[in-house]
């Protein structure tokens, strides 16, 4: 990162992080339960084998933005329900991260979670990193009517809800497509790359996006170091 574009960042009014695979590493696998609970879900509901019913999570996800929006649309399930089912996981491999949470603390501007996830879901996850008291809300598909990122309308409305100066935000999220919509807005954005692709159109260096990092934490140090031992 330049000096030229740590200045610019440090005069973020707004941050909004997506929270599953960015705000903690893709690497402990979590979501990987999640889709084992999709997967399960689906196969009790049309009543099919795994194999099925893993091509039918995919499919709704490509056409619709999330599994959840394809069968709310399709087939009119109870978006409760289902969200209540497959977060019902083990958060154990999602570790406390004092790293993280320095970074923040030293982040200037208003911290948001903007999820594709529930309140719930964010709430847990964020305990266990030990970062949920730097976050002032979180928007989540519920708030969003269950239509999921990244349809622009959503960015409109936590800009709207929220008094987002989108010219002075940055976005952050492990899904490049998801960062269209917010620099269309005119926000900053910044791909929380993984090895794992879940859009399955990720391509190395997309347009609409301003920064790339393997490592949030990092990323957040480079734009707010830490005080050094001769700091003042």
């Amino acid at each position: 990162m330049t000096e030229e574009q740590r200045s610019a960042l440090a005069n973020t009014k707004a941050w909004l992080f997506d929270l599953d695979n960015t705000l903690y590493s893709a690497e402990c696998r979590l979501f990987d339960q999640i889709h084992v609970r999709m997967r399960d879900y689906l196969m009790d509901f049309f009543h099919v084998g795994a194999e099925e019913a893993a091509r039918i999570r995919r499919k709704y996800f490509l056409e619709h933005g999330t599994t959840l929006s394809g069968l709310i649309v399709n087939d009119g399930i109870d978006p409760a329900g289902f969200l209540d089912y497959v977060h019902d996981i083990d958060l154990s491999p999602v570790k406390p991260n004092p790293a993280l949470d320095a970074a923040l603390a030293r982040l200037p501007g208003r911290k948001l979670i903007f999820t594709n996830a529930d309140t719930g879901h964010a709430r847990n996850v964020m305990a266990r990193l030990g970062v949920a008291h730097h976050f002032e809300a979180i928007f989540d598909i519920v708030d969003a009517d269950y239509v999921p990122k990244p349809d622009p309308a959503v960015y409109a409305q936590i800009v709207a809800e929220y008094g987002v100066p989108a010219g002075a935000a940055v976005m952050l999220d492990d899904m490049s497509v998801n960062l269209a919509p917010a620099a269309a807005m005119g926000m900053t954005t910044v791909w929380v790359r993984t090895h794992y692709s879940w859009s399955g159109d990720e391509t190395e260096d997309p347009d609409h996006v301003h920064h790339i990092t393997d490592d949030l934490t990092a990323w957040l140090e480079g734009v707010a170091p830490p005080a050094g031992p001769d700091s003042t």
